[in-house]
């Protein structure tokens, strides 16, 4: 039996990974930390195992991943969140004694997870990025600008003197419970002429943040790849339509698209890093020049995944014949043109616009963001979680949305 192992994050990336993989005759395995997830009611989820979560120990998560790497028939392990490709990457070398890592070594890793360290590679091979600096050393508030976390993971492994915000020490960006892992904090957006309280923005964020120029999100588009040391396999692009919220966000509704200079810059990042793997490259294209921007790069399976194998690209699978040495069993290619949703992200974005109000957004009006999301939805009726044969897992995740946001409310 050949088994694989699947992180069951509440995106439907990981369900479509099970589907595509049980399919075929591949043993799945989900894990979580959480008691209920989406895909362990799946159909095609073959062994549910509980973990520890990595928020809280990131070495006690490695453990589980170890106890099930060391099992006769599992494989590989399929990363799908920061936290995931963080701890199989920094412990590459304790997984390759028992399963295939088609992901990235260490060293690459903290390349991409460090923004500021990716934003330099970008310039160094001629891939445009907004203008952006450490907030302790922006000084031009005059213009419209938006503060983000220099990490897209705060760990052990990224702890340093950050120096300070105005004379006042900062705290090491690694300040995670028990040695755990955790996401930064949301993006903030700026109005011209407003000045934050930097102290308080590093003190939030347990590290000195980025300032960079804001870029509208009308216009994000996505350049996916399945690398195999050094040599892109397969490729996909989309273009996000709408996102969780009408200032942008994880998509909830795309179309893939085929840009020839978006193909370019995504392949000039991947080529440098000599990247193995899959990853996201995300940019936005400059509405004065028409350029392609770097905003980050996900080094592991990405939300909308989904999308793409609706598209025709089978990530997941290609994923899994690199991990068992068949590269060559790849087959690149998509459909040009395909819509997709994901709806409760669609639910999301409606309730931004009747609740939300977020500087240097314009936010559409309420009967135009119906009739557009209406009108998607009937034109292009694709839908990330939705599988006739195996309606459990997206009722689950309505279920535990519902659930998630009437906690906060509360």
């Amino acid at each position: 039996m050949k088994s694989v192992v699947v992180s069951a994050v509440d995106v439907p990336s990981s369900f479509v990974a099970l589907r595509s993989l049980h399919r075929r005759g591949v043993h799945t395995v989900a894990v979580s930390e959480r008691e209920s997830p989406e895909v362990f009611c799946s159909r095609y989820c073959d062994e549910t195992v509980r973990v520890p979560s990595p928020a809280r120990s990131a070495v006690a998560y490695r453990d589980a991943l170890l106890d099930l790497a060391a099992r006769d028939d599992v494989r590989t392990i399929l990363p799908f969140r920061e936290e995931d490709v963080h701890v199989l990457s920094r412990y590459r070398d304790e997984f390759a004694e028992h399963v295939a890592t088609p992901f990235p070594d260490f060293e690459t890793l903290r390349r991409v997870q460090d923004r500021k360290a990716l934003f330099d590679l970008a310039a160094d091979v001629g891939v445009g990025v907004p203008e952006t600096e450490l907030l302790t050393e922006w000084s031009d508030w005059s213009r419209p600008s938006i503060v983000k976390g220099r990490y897209t993971v705060l760990a052990d492994a990224f702890r340093e003197p950050m120096g300070s915000a105005e004379g006042h020490p900062v705290r090491a960006n690694g300040d995670a419970p028990a040695g755990g892992l955790r996401q930064p904090p949301a993006t903030s957006y700026l109005p011209p002429g407003e000045r934050p309280d930097v102290e308080a923005l590093c003190d939030a964020a347990g590290h000195v943040p980025l300032v960079q120029e804001y870029m509208p999100d009308t216009d994000e588009y996505s350049f996916c790849a399945m690398y195999d040391s050094g040599e892109p396999l397969a490729t996909f692009q989309h273009r996000q339509i709408r996102g969780f919220h009408y200032s942008g966000g994880t998509s909830c509704f795309r179309k893939s698209v085929d840009e020839p200079d978006l193909e370019a810059a995504g392949l000039a990042l991947l080529d440098e890093l000599d990247w193995h793997g899959p990853a996201d490259v995300e940019f936005k294209r400059d509405p004065d020049t028409g350029a392609f921007k770097l905003m980050e790069i996900n080094p592991r399976f990405w939300s909308s995944v989904p999308f793409a194998v609706q598209a025709g690209a089978d990530f997941p699978l290609y994923y899994w014949l690199v991990a068992n040495g068949r590269p060559d069993l790849v087959e690149p290619g998509y459909e040009v043109g395909v819509g997709g949703h994901l709806l409760m992200g669609e639910v999301s974005y409606l309730l931004s616009v009747l609740r939300e109000d977020v500087p240097l957004v314009e936010r559409p009006s309420v009967p135009e963001a119906l009739a557009s999301v209406l009108t998607s939805l009937v034109r292009y009726p694709r839908f990330d979680y939705l599988d006739a044969s195996d309606p459990c897992p997206a009722a689950r995740y309505a279920y535990n949305t519902v659930k998630e946001a009437f906690r906060r409310r509360v």
